[in-house]
């Protein structure tokens, strides 16, 4: 038999109010997690994808073509360049091959073209595709060639990079997918953007 006064000691059951704090817990836990898969997603949704057709060939991509003499000849569908690391690592110089297919950076003021001021075009090191015209170069002062537009938006791709803990847009070439720089918004009119680009992942043709 039960003792009232042994009753009256023992402190209230809380288990209504347990269970309700581990629903609450569980509940908030499911919803971090929802959160953090729907920023996750929407990350990748701004990373352009790198397409590939159903047959595991390389997919074609649409660029503008332009002749020796920096005059555009329209658009052409090219396949996708492909090549394995080891191909890429013969064919370019350590710095280029760091640069474009590892995302690397050239050290300031280190390249050939960041204070270049011939009359020229800047094509891909890997595919030769063209990039940029000394037209839309302008000194930013950061020891790397700054453009404030691309020779065609057709020619490079820029996506969303997250690396070493700063959220930048980085620009790469369209055809080949060699990383170029990255893009600020802080260049001069008539765009306002700034394409800081790597010497090393272009080799520029001079016009006459």
């Amino acid at each position: 038999m039960k003792n009232p006064v042994q009753e009256k000691l023992q402190p209230p059951r809380e288990n209504g109010r347990s269970d309700l704090g581990r629903r609450a817990f569980i509940i908030a836990a499911a919803g971090a997690a929802g959160g953090a898969a729907f920023w996750a997603l929407r990350r990748a949704a701004l990373v352009e994808p790198q397409p590939v057709a159903a047959s595991g060939a390389p997919a074609n991509v649409t660029i503008v073509e332009f002749a020796g003499n920096g005059k555009k000849t329209g658009k052409v569908t090219v396949a996708r360049i492909v090549k394995s690391d080891a191909e890429w690592r013969r064919q370019l110089s350590p710095i280029s091959y760091e640069v474009t297919r590892h995302a690397g950076t050239e050290r300031a003021y280190s390249g050939d073209t960041w204070n270049l001021h011939d009359r020229g075009i800047f094509r891909c090191i890997c595919c030769d595709t063209t990039l940029f015209s000394s037209e839309t170069k302008f000194e930013s002062g950061t020891g790397w060639p700054s453009f404030w537009q691309p020779i065609a938006r057709e020619n490079v791709a820029v996506a969303s990079d997250s690396s070493l803990g700063m959220e930048r847009d980085a620009v790469s070439c369209r055809r080949c997918d060699a990383h170029l720089g990255h893009l600020f918004n802080d260049g001069p009119p008539p765009t306002g953007l700034r394409y800081c680009m790597n010497s090393a992942a272009m080799h520029f043709v001079k016009l006459t």
